[in-house]
């Protein structure tokens, strides 16, 4: 063994030493062996064009994992292999499901009880909420053509660690990745991979955090590229969406019912041509990820109570430019609309005050993305004037 090691070449150009131990470590990520090195400058000279391996192998391995599916219209495919399982350092608290994948405290919670947080509750909710928003900034700040949503999905683990805490998707339910990304047709939980996101996308970024025994959960869609703002259609389905979320907040405070979100969101989105997609609604979020209540975003939805003082919950439209009905994906979990029409949503993280509602994942000054003027005219047909209220 010794001797063999001595024989190996370093693979530097016009490099002429004998190789050490030194491999390079993206090479040992993706399966390549025998990438040596005789040393940690000689490694960085030659990463410019060594790096270009590592291309060349990804591409010639990437593939559809689905290939006998009947894909709905649109323009998102999965791209695999989806990249290895990000770790948590186990000093950080983990939720009930990060080694079984199943979320035992939800499933023994009565779904008629809604928590009331105390004073201590709330400023754990506040510190989570601060820290998701900051974990979204920062990797929304990444979003742009070029770079693949497993990429996002790295930058959002990272930053969740940096901060003490982790990824309440990861292996909720046996989900695979740190947040949910969807893109363009994707309603909502895709799932990060190697797909290459382009100028005219839209993303949904949905980021969500466990830290200090609390969840915090808010997602925004963005535009990829100049040329998603300039798209009347996409602008039209984000924004509108946007709005919803803002007008059913101004309504949240003690007394409000929980049906009253519903009709407000509902009749903006008819407004402006778009459908409710009526599936997927927000919820109760606290020391669980997803406790009651349930909040629809469709009118004349029957959701028993009232807003209470102390209560956390999402409020998280999402909106389509065609029929708000969706399907699955064979991995379970991406929900793409059945027309292959864009979609958008919205979500921020809400507390119930004695005179109002305190949004907790509310973005700052210095928080990417934000609104971009509505285009003055818009191509809204009857076929897409109109929310399901199955």
């Amino acid at each position: 063994m010794a001797e063999i090691q001595r024989n190996r070449k370093c693979l530097g150009a016009d490099c002429e030493n004998q190789a050490g131990d030194l491999q390079c470590p993206t090479c040992l990520k993706i399966g390549l062996k025998d990438s040596y090195f005789c040393s940690q400058d000689c490694f960085k000279r030659n990463w410019s064009q060594h790096k270009i391996l590592h291309k060349t192998v990804q591409a010639t391995r990437l593939h559809n994992p689905f290939p006998t599916f009947s894909f709905p219209p649109g323009s998102i495919r999965p791209v695999y292999p989806l990249s290895e399982w990000r770790t948590v350092p186990k000093s950080i608290k983990h939720p009930d499901w990060a080694e079984t994948g199943v979320p035992k405290g939800e499933l023994r919670l009565s779904r008629t009880k809604i928590d009331i947080l105390d004073a201590k509750g709330q400023a754990a909710m506040r510190k989570v909420c601060a820290l998701a928003r900051e974990v979204l900034d920062i990797t929304a700040a990444e979003i742009r053509p070029g770079i693949t949503t497993d990429y996002l999905d790295e930058v959002c683990h990272k930053a969740c660690v940096e901060r003490q805490s982790y990824p309440s998707p990861l292996n909720y339910n046996h989900f695979p990745k740190s947040l949910c990304t969807s893109p363009n047709e994707v309603i909502c939980h895709g799932i990060p991979d190697q797909r290459i996101l382009l100028d005219g996308d839209i993303l949904n970024l949905d980021i969500s955090l466990y830290h200090g025994g609390y969840h915090a959960d808010l997602n925004e869609t963005y535009y990829v590229g100049d040329r998603a703002k300039a798209d009347p259609d996409s602008v039209r389905v984000v924004e509108t969406t946007r709005e919803c979320l803002d007008k059913a907040i101004e309504l949240v405070k003690p007394g409000t019912p929980l049906r009253e979100f519903g009709r407000v969101i509902e009749k903006h989105a008819k407004s402006r041509g778009c459908s409710v997609v009526a599936t997927w609604g927000g919820h109760g979020i606290n020391t669980e990820f997803h406790p009651p209540p349930w909040i629809p975003h469709y009118a004349k939805n029957k959701i028993p109570g009232v807003c209470k003082a102390g209560m956390t919950f999402t409020i998280e439209p999402i909106l389509t430019l065609g029929t708000p009905r969706g399907v699955y994906w064979p991995d379970d979990w991406t929900n793409v609309t059945v027309d292959g029409k864009r979609t958008a949503q919205f979500e921020h993280t809400l507390l119930v005050t004695e005179t109002g509602v305190e949004v907790l994942t509310a973005a700052n000054e210095n928080s990417p993305g934000g609104p971009i003027p509505m285009p003055t005219t818009t191509n809204v047909t009857e076929e897409t004037n109109g929310a399901s209220n199955t």
